[in-house]
């Protein structure tokens, strides 16, 4: 992807982390064998690598791109579904980037301030709770809280 849509077109997240530790319990198999090992007794074995434990229909990764480097992302998540076993299916969001919200609602919220920019994902700003600088509605006649405060 790296060729097609440059090093900043894209962003990958990987959801599945490998935190299940696989051990081998190492056997012994030459002539005499029997005498020198304990078989199955305390058999927990030595950590030998990490997986991901992975349900059926669980998001394993998500990658977020411009919409007219669209084929190039599922070329890729076609190509890497190949390095992984059993049966993977390429899904198509509408959602607005890593977001909760539909792109129509990422839009008109980001235009009506209810929606804030917040690094890679977004901030929802409620109107409940304590009254701040972002969550005030103010009139023509009333004034900002910091125009307030300065006075």
């Amino acid at each position: 992807m790296i060729k097609t849509t440059g090093k900043e077109g894209y962003h990958i997240r990987i959801r599945a982390h490998p935190f299940h530790v696989i051990r081998q319990n190492k056997m012994l198999s030459c002539a005499g064998a029997d005498r020198l090992s304990s078989g199955m007794r305390g058999s927990y074995g030595k950590p030998m690598e990490m997986a991901a434990r992975i349900a059926i229909g669980q998001i394993i990764i998500s990658v977020r791109a411009k919409d007219n480097n669209a084929p190039h992302v599922i070329e890729a998540l076609r190509r890497s579904k190949f390095k992984f076993p059993g049966v993977q299916k390429i899904m198509r969001s509408n959602k607005w980037g890593f977001t909760k919200f539909d792109r129509e609602v990422y839009v008109r919220g980001r235009k009506e301030g209810w929606l804030k920019h917040d690094g890679v994902t977004i901030k929802y700003v409620s109107e409940h709770g304590p009254l701040t600088e972002n969550n005030c509605v103010y009139s023509s006649f009333a004034k900002p809280l910091s125009a307030a405060a300065s006075e």
